[in-house]
């Protein structure tokens, strides 16, 4: 994803710091899913980008800051997954749980958006994202919750806290997209990548985890 947050951006003239975007990222990636030393981590990050911007011979802000948001939005952020992966002992399930969801959620929203859409969601972001098409994104997700709930989880899972899993993915999750989005509008581009044939790029197919994640994850600890 970083790989291809590169491309985009440079695609669209706007610099940044595609190896160390990548490097910075990935270690960022490993200290969340690794739980390692996090304040080193993120303190080694933001100087190896700022000294690396510092000492090329040509100094951008705008390319500093891009490269901080692409590692910390699409390394730190998506790191999540291995934490609740590693919630034991349903970790297995649960991660389940969140990939069926987020699946059945972005399928509904692109068929019934794509059938049925009338109502613009955000123009500026993604035109053809419609109010139907995440209306039905979100109503999907409730409804897989509460499946799954039913197949998989029913000793840890009641119906109120599936029912807030199954929210906080038809919200978050699709609020990812938009992000997503932003980028690609911001650089001029429809799709991330060519690499999964049908889908575009990784970006593409895996831009629901990068807040939905982050809120699974949270939300689990707490309860």
């Amino acid at each position: 994803s970083l790989y291809e947050y590169g491309l985009i951006l440079a695609s669209g003239g706007r610099r940044v710091q595609r190896v160390m975007a990548v490097l910075c990222g990935t270690a960022l990636a490993a200290c969340v899913a690794l739980e390692g030393p996090a304040g080193l981590v993120l303190t080694a990050t933001v100087a190896a980008l700022s000294l690396r911007e510092m000492f090329g011979k040509v100094r951008s802000l705008e390319r500093l800051s891009l490269t901080l948001f692409g590692a910390f939005f699409f390394g730190w952020m998506p790191g999540h997954l291995a934490l609740i992966r590693d919630l034991r002992p349903h970790g297995e399930k649960l991660t389940f749980f969140f990939f069926a969801t987020v699946w059945v959620m972005d399928t509904a929203a692109f068929t019934v958006g794509k059938t049925l859409g009338r109502h613009s969601l955000a123009d500026g972001l993604s035109p053809k994202k419609t109010w139907e098409g995440t209306a039905a994104g979100f109503l999907a997700a409730l409804g897989m919750a509460i499946l799954l709930r039913r197949l998989l989880l029913p000793e840890i899972l009641t119906y109120p806290r599936a029912l807030g899993l199954g929210a906080l993915i038809g919200v978050f999750g699709q609020f990812s997209d938009l992000a997503e989005s932003m980028i690609k509008r911001a650089a001029g581009v429809k799709d991330s990548g060519t690499i999964l044939p049908g889908h575009g790029g990784v970006m593409d197919r895996f831009d629901s985890f990068i807040l939905g994640a982050p809120a699974v994850y949270y939300f689990l600890v707490f309860l």
